[in-house]
């Protein structure tokens, strides 16, 4: 990306993410959607044309446009299995990456990518879009030089319902269930806003599949680093989406509380339980595919990090574990 040439981006995948940020992308002045990749031969063509790409730059395999298109970033917008190999593809190629959650659904392959990137001088963004959030981002203020010692957290979706027979309850492309996919954000909403760092975790899951791989329910206990713990519970089998956090310390608390994918909204709690609304400016809110621009021209690091990412796919796969041997399993960062 120059003054006189906007990033040419790559779409990796046409489905709600590839579509969603592409057309960010495609509607900054300092980005284009330059080629898609898409297996479905119909859903290439109408996205070609909702972006303006043409016939040539369309591709079924993405290894294929990477070698062939004039690419400076993909977007990874594909099931939750396939991260690791695309991701790796770009950044052998030297393109920046942004690539939607999780990371990777395996953890030597999370710290892979970690361990990649470091070595690179290309920006990896995970698309965690909490941490673009005011809400979020004035509690992560609260706590940054006073650590929480108790965490609540819990999310609630009618996720099963939705995506019974669809690739998000296939663990072979979701790599696990509702944990994996919208439970995914509620932990990195918690881990990114408290600053801490886990160490053990113990769940129990309520599983779909005979296998013991799609949870519909979870309940994960966290210890931190601190002597902190939190409480999570996720549950993709009730009417609606509904999320609450809850952070606790010795100076009082803070809430970050909202419904269905609308802005939440952070209530502070003191000592003598009261309890106060901070103006929050959502009117003020970057996008995603402006913040990764931001980070590649600055050079600065993207408000999610690969190692913000790793954390999460270590708990969450600490958490699978845990509930299927019914005992603590600690959380390896190393």
């Amino acid at each position: 990306m120059t003054n006189d040439q906007p990033l040419r981006v790559g779409l990796i995948g046409t489905g709600y993410i590839g579509t969603t940020v592409g057309g960010q992308f495609h509607h900054h002045p300092k980005s284009t959607v330059a080629a898609i990749t898409e297996i479905d031969a119909d859903r290439r063509v109408t996205a070609a044309e909702r972006f303006s790409v043409p016939s040539e730059a369309l591709y079924e395999d993405y290894e294929e446009m990477i070698a062939d298109a004039a690419l400076d970033a993909i977007l990874v917008g594909t099931p939750h299995t396939l991260h690791y190999e695309q991701i790796m593809a770009g950044l052998d190629a030297d393109l920046h990456v942004f690539c939607d959650k999780p990371l990777a659904t395996d953890l030597g392959h999370a710290k892979e990518i970690a361990e990649r990137v470091v070595e690179s001088s290309r920006t990896l963004m995970v698309g965690y879009q909490r941490h673009l959030n005011p809400a979020f981002i004035s509690a992560r203020e609260r706590f940054a030089d006073s650590e929480p010692t108790w965490i609540t957290a819990e999310i609630t979706q009618d996720w099963l319902p939705q995506f019974t027979d669809t690739w998000r309850t296939d663990p072979d492309l979701s790599g696990g269930g509702m944990l994996y996919d919208t439970g995914s954000h509620l932990l990195d909403g918690l881990l990114w806003t408290s600053g801490l760092e886990p160490t053990a975790v113990f769940s129990r899951m309520e599983f779909v599949d005979d296998e013991r791989r799609v949870d519909s329910e979870a309940t994960v206990l966290i210890e931190f680093a601190n002597g902190a713990t939190a409480n999570v519970s996720v549950s993709g089998d009730l009417p609606c989406v509904r999320e609450h956090i809850h952070l606790w310390n010795d100076e009082g608390a803070v809430s970050l509380d909202g419904r269905q994918w609308e802005p939440r909204s952070v209530t502070d709690v003191d000592t003598e339980n009261t309890e106060h609304v901070p103006y929050i400016d959502h009117d003020g809110q970057v996008n995603k595919a402006e913040a990764f621009l931001t980070a590649i021209e600055e050079g600065s690091a993207p408000p999610a990090t690969v190692h913000d990412a790793l954390r999460v796919t270590a708990v969450t796969e600490a958490a699978y574990e845990s509930a299927r041997a019914g005992e603590w399993i600690d959380v390896d960062l190393d």
